[in-house]
């Protein structure tokens, strides 16, 4: 797998290796042993999740206060723009976020680690993603923050129309009246 640091060093872009022909391909989507030398870190994955989207919708900027989740996300089907927002307030780039495009064809993945908001956009006419979580899901611990925040300023791709939200999302507190990590 190739690993390429962001601008924001904890969040990896990680792309396995894809053998292709003329049938389709193969690709090995998580190997833990590869994952723990890549990030230099043992990390334990608790829970998987798959969610399908239609175009413009935008899940998030979502994390958990309390149980934390790191999370390795990607595109299976279709295409999004994926986000995480440093949230450590100790971090030297607090407040600070990164953006990259998953999809079925470039195979990307990100490392988002506990810490950060994370959020997507889906830029093709669906999208099924996919993450794997470091601890469970836990509502009464999740918090979301705005993802039009003008602190923040989220460069999001224009997708036609104003982004699909939920009632949670809709209702998302500003970045800075949001709980942060110390």
């Amino acid at each position: 797998m190739k690993v390429t640091p962001t601008t924001i060093a904890d969040v990896l872009i990680i792309e396995p290796k894809v053998f292709g022909d003329a049938r389709g391909f193969f690709l090995e989507s998580f190997n833990q042993k590869a994952f723990d030398e890549a990030i230099g870190e043992h990390v334990e994955f608790v829970q998987d999740n798959h969610s399908r989207s239609v175009k413009g919708v935008l899940r998030g900027l979502h994390y958990q206060i309390e149980q934390p989740q790191g999370k390795l996300v990607r595109a299976a089907r279709g295409a999004v723009f994926d986000v995480a927002v440093d949230l450590r307030k100790s971090s030297r780039t607090f407040g600070q976020w990164v953006g990259v495009e998953l999809s079925e064809d470039n195979h990307k993945q990100m490392w988002v680690p506990a810490g950060f908001a994370h959020a997507f956009l889906v830029l093709s006419e669906s999208a099924d993603f996919m993450y794997k979580t470091t601890d469970y899901y836990a509502p009464a611990h999740e918090r979301a923050i705005a993802w039009n925040d003008p602190e923040l300023d989220i460069r999001w791709p224009d997708v036609g129309g104003p982004p699909k939200l939920s009632a949670k999302d809709s209702a998302a507190t500003a970045f800075r009246m949001a709980e942060v990590f110390v």
